[in-house]
């Protein structure tokens, strides 16, 4: 049943964000993510590493207004595929093709590329979220039916928003990451002295390794990076993506055009040695809050990937006052270097019954096996007793007494950023 409408209140699709005035937009992002707001989707788009065909990711955005005022949006698209999500459904595509039941295509509320948590359901603080929310829900299951979409994926939100979607009848599902938390740290030397003495011992030594090579790093905002760092940060990202994948998500166009877009949003670690820059990596930020995304290196140096990847994150991070890092998909061996498990979220609307059912007891499943995975993590656990960072209760897991466990009522609590 479609939900009750504000008088004056209506929904509008857009296929482009610039049919949207940029302040508008940002009024909703409330939460300390660079990849939501009007200047990075933006960007995606005039770089054209969305909107075309051929990428994958055509903008769906729903934008809920009251009388002329933007209140809340979706940032929705439409996909012929699931590359560049991160939250796998592949399995759910194939289980569709065996019942002979189309699964593409579908819609997708996420950050194409990104597997970076933060806010999907963007509402305006003044608002009234629960109705609007409920707007936007309403508009998303109507852009399903209208596209002939088999479903519709809100990945890598909120808890908040996933109990939301989960309460509007979404399947909820679990997975899971590695975040790195400023537990009130003044140097990197603070939170190495948090740590037991054999992960300390070997972030130091790797450190050591990349300085004894002659290996220089420099970390420089994205507009104070010049046309050449940015170029050569592409050069970079080709290196990774060839080696790995054969096609880049990301355009030339993008890193041509992302200083004067998104500026000191983009952080840019460079190596050198001599004059030559050998490896790179491309990170975000906002608020308190960074997210590391591209790493590319012209040559193999020894704990050159630990050090642009993680150290260079946390030590940026402890100047700079910021109390979160994400670094990307995946990843066991951030565990031994202080980044703690946490839930990542998403919820699921499925057309058709049959495979609703089955995708449901898949994520039960999946959340089962999450939960008995808490124990082996804690083994792996890199903290000293009674030294652990305090993890806020919406991260879903916490390091307490040396081990790994899950974020209950009981849990030390802090605002998460």
């Amino acid at each position: 049943m479609p939900t009750p409408r504000a008088a004056g209140s209506s929904l509008t699709v857009h296929e482009s964000l610039a049919d949207i005035p940029a302040s508008d937009w940002d009024a909703l992002v409330t939460y300390d993510s660079p990849f939501v707001s009007h200047a990075f989707l933006r960007l995606l788009e005039t770089s054209g590493s969305v909107g075309a065909d051929a990428t994958g990711w055509m903008p769906q955005y729903i934008v809920a207004r009251e009388g002329e005022r933007v209140v809340g949006a979706l940032p929705a698209y439409l996909r012929g595929d699931s590359y560049g999500e991160y939250i796998f459904d592949w399995s759910w595509a194939q289980a569709a093709q065996r019942a002979g039941l189309p699964y593409y295509p579908k819609v997708t509320v996420a950050v194409p590329f990104t597997p970076a948590t933060g806010a999907r359901i963007l509402l305006h603080p003044a608002v009234d979220h629960a109705r609007t929310r409920a707007l936007l829900l309403d508009g998303l299951l109507q852009l399903t039916a209208k596209t002939d979409s088999s479903s519709a994926h809100v990945l890598f939100c909120l808890e908040d928003e996933a109990q939301a979607l989960a309460d509007a009848g979404f399947i909820r599902r679990s997975t899971h990451q590695y975040h790195w938390r400023n537990d009130g740290y003044s140097t990197f030397d603070d939170f190495l002295a948090t740590l037991r003495h054999e992960n300390r011992k070997q972030i130091k030594k790797e450190r050591r390794r990349v300085a004894e090579q002659g290996v220089i790093i420099e970390r420089l905002a994205g507009d104070r990076a010049s046309e050449r760092d940015w170029a050569l940060m592409y050069e970079l990202y080709r290196s990774t993506t060839d080696r790995k994948w054969g096609s880049p998500y990301l355009t030339k166009h993008f890193f041509t055009q992302a200083r004067d877009a998104v500026g000191d949003r983009a952080l840019l670690t460079l190596a050198r040695r001599g004059d030559n820059v050998i490896a790179g990596t491309l990170s975000f930020q906002a608020g308190k809050h960074l997210f590391g995304r591209y790493w590319g290196a012209r040559e193999q140096v020894d704990s050159l990937h630990f050090e642009l990847c993680y150290y260079q994150l946390i030590e940026h991070a402890i100047v700079t006052g910021k109390t979160l890092v994400e670094a990307g998909a995946q990843g066991d061996h951030k565990l031994k270097r202080g980044f703690v498990p946490v839930v990542v979220h998403s919820a699921h609307h499925i057309e058709d019954a049959r495979l609703r059912a089955a995708v449901a007891r898949a994520c039960d499943d999946e959340a089962r096996q999450l939960r008995a995975l808490l124990p082996e993590w804690a083994t792996h656990a890199p903290f000293r007793e009674g030294a652990e960072p305090k993890y806020p209760q919406s991260a879903g897991i916490a390091i307490a007494g040396g081990a790994v466990r899950e974020v209950g009522d009981d849990a030390p609590s802090r605002d998460h950023g």
